[in-house]
């Protein structure tokens, strides 16, 4: 009598959806292709950054690994550091009778806000994965005045 109330069209065995998981992780495996989708399984939807500061400038990290210097986009707007990836994944294949073919777009970005950061002098450079960003402080100059009295 239980298999007659619907719990989950898509999903026939609540148990089965993570099986099917491990199962197709499997296949990547064991396909021409595993490192590159093993990797892209296990990755997240966000990258990881590192957020140094001294008296002089903000020192910013973030792993890139797999990612060229054409998919990545950085702007700094009123304070805030923005890191943008844009990637697209086709695998190509010689033979036309294939019978499976995946293709893979993302994006992902983070922010970061600096509050007196200088924006014309922002040093970027991306090298085996990890993006390295320099962003110099605006030095703050003293605002105190002396007021005479009259």
């Amino acid at each position: 009598m239980a298999n007659l109330i619907p719990f989950n069209r898509r999903v026939p065995d609540i148990m089965s959806n993570g099986f099917f998981d491990f199962r197709n992780m499997l296949d990547d495996f064991f396909s021409d292709d595993w490192p590159v989708s093993l990797r892209r399984r296990l990755s997240c939807d966000t990258f990881k950054v590192d957020v140094q500061e001294n008296e002089k400038e903000y020192l910013i990290e973030a792993e890139l690994p797999g990612v060229t210097k054409d998919e990545v986009n950085i702007r700094l707007t009123d304070g805030r550091l923005n890191i943008s990836v844009h990637k697209e994944e086709n695998v190509e294949e010689n033979k036309k009778n294939y019978i499976h073919k995946e293709r893979r777009c993302s994006s992902m970005s983070r922010s970061i806000f600096l509050n007196d950061a200088d924006a014309q002098n922002v040093k970027a450079k991306l090298d085996n994965g990890i993006l390295s960003v320099t962003v110099p402080k605006i030095t703050k100059k003293d605002s105190a005045i002396d007021i005479t009295i009259e």
